[in-house]
């Protein structure tokens, strides 16, 4: 912009009379506030503008990714940009009798510049990252981290050119001399340079994803993950709490991810009941003629009683002492007959393991574990699907002359 034109006026004034240097500053206040309505009426009309198409292109669209720019005043913080760019030029005219404030406007206007530009790039990146959690594919990656990331680049950029525009020295020389303060500098940003390592890693190997649900004992965390950004993990615990874990520890301690069991078949139960051992004894004839009412094992007691015989008869085996031979017991047959029960169950998925097994005695007694899994994997569900198959075989029991154990009402009062 041509400078004549303060001159003209600066000029002007000292020919009406007024004072040389009172001229000086009232020629500047002159410029600055026909600038300022200059440019504030261009910056009002370009929005106008902006605005107009944006609701065109609105309109036309097929996605909304539009509508989160607007939303995120993109297109508001882009109509200051040639505003911004008119002062500038009008800064040699304004500052005509200042040459050392011209220097200044021209810094500070720069360094406008340079801020304007980071916030645009700023609220671009938050409407891309909205845009791509609306899409399903999306929806569980840390997307806040890599924002967060992209934003860092973004300021140290911007930190660089601005240290660039004040010391009228180049990026390269800066960096040069930030090689000595490389060490503060790495300790300064150690957890955000750690962030972003377990980001990058926790993406690649697709170790957790929004939604989630973890369980991290060190940290006190049980519930699903709500957001993954460059230094945190939130996971809302299923009290509903807040627990937030550092992104590093996913990388750096050990963690139980739910994922694999609510992408699977079933959900797992795993619990025992305790037998007392003194209960666990040989089935007499009568027994057996009993437990043959039961319809669930009723095919198994017919067909194994009938090897049992054959075998004790080949073998002439004395059955005057039921040790001799083979026989059947209370508890394998219970056993047996909780397998089936599960195998008829129609909440249990057959394809998945299904077994009832005995584990070691303990001084409590012999603990007899069901390890099979619920089809239904919704936690209200399975704790329902559980608690009915427990109810069922610890009333069933009975039936088989055995014993859950417990402590004596003696011991359990004192204990209290």
């Amino acid at each position: 912009m041509n400078k004549n034109w303060g001159k003209l006026i600066h000029n002007y004034l000292v020919e009406i009379g007024v004072d040389d240097n009172l001229a000086a500053y009232l020629n500047l206040f002159l410029l600055l506030v026909a600038v300022l309505i200059l440019v504030a009426l261009l910056d009002f009309f370009i929005w106008k503008i902006l605005r107009g198409l944006s609701v065109k292109i609105a309109r036309k669209s097929k996605t909304n990714f539009d509508n989160f720019l607007v939303a995120h005043k993109v297109p508001r913080y882009m109509a200051h940009i040639i505003p911004l760019v008119v002062f500038v030029e009008f800064i040699p005219v304004i500052f005509v009798d200042f040459p050392y404030a011209r220097e200044i406007a021209v810094k500070l206007m720069k360094i406008s510049g340079i801020i304007l530009a980071l916030i645009i790039v700023k609220n671009i990146f938050k409407s891309v990252n909205h845009y791509l959690k609306t899409i399903p594919r999306f929806q569980d990656k840390p997307m806040d981290s890599y924002l967060q990331v992209f934003m860092i680049i973004a300021w140290a950029v911007g930190f660089l050119t601005v240290f660039a525009v004040l010391t009228n020295t180049t990026v390269w020389n800066f960096l040069t001399a930030l090689g000595a303060a490389s060490a503060v500098i790495l300790l300064i940003f150690k957890d955000s340079i750690l962030g972003l390592v377990a980001s990058i890693q926790v993406s690649i190997n697709d170790m957790v994803r929004i939604g989630d649900w973890v369980t991290f004992e060190k940290f006190g965390a049980d519930g699903n993950i709500e957001e993954i950004t460059l230094a945190t993990v939130k996971v809302q615990n299923f009290d509903k709490t807040i627990t937030t874990i550092p992104t590093y520890a996913l990388i750096s301690d050990s963690f139980k991810n739910w994922r694999g069991m609510e992408a699977s078949g079933g959900r797992r139960i795993k619990r025992s009941i305790i037998i007392t051992q003194k209960s666990v004894r040989f089935l007499t004839d009568e027994d057996i003629a009993f437990l043959k009412k039961v319809q669930l094992i009723a095919p198994y007691l017919e067909s194994q009683g009938q090897k049992i015989d054959a075998y004790n008869q080949q073998n002439e085996i004395d059955k005057e002492l039921p040790l001799n031979g083979r026989n059947l017991t209370n508890i394998g047959v219970f056993r047996k007959y909780a397998e089936t029960y599960l195998n008829n169950h129609s909440a249990i998925n057959k394809k998945m393991t299904l077994m009832v097994r005995q584990l070691s005695p303990t001084p409590q007694g012999i603990p007899l574990e069901i390890y099979a899994f619920s089809a239904d994997k919704r936690w209200e569900n399975y704790e329902y699907i559980t608690a009915d198959i427990f109810d069922h075989l610890m009333a069933a029991i009975g039936y088989f002359d055995l014993e859950i154990f417990e402590l004596p009402n003696n011991l359990t009062a004192v204990s209290q």
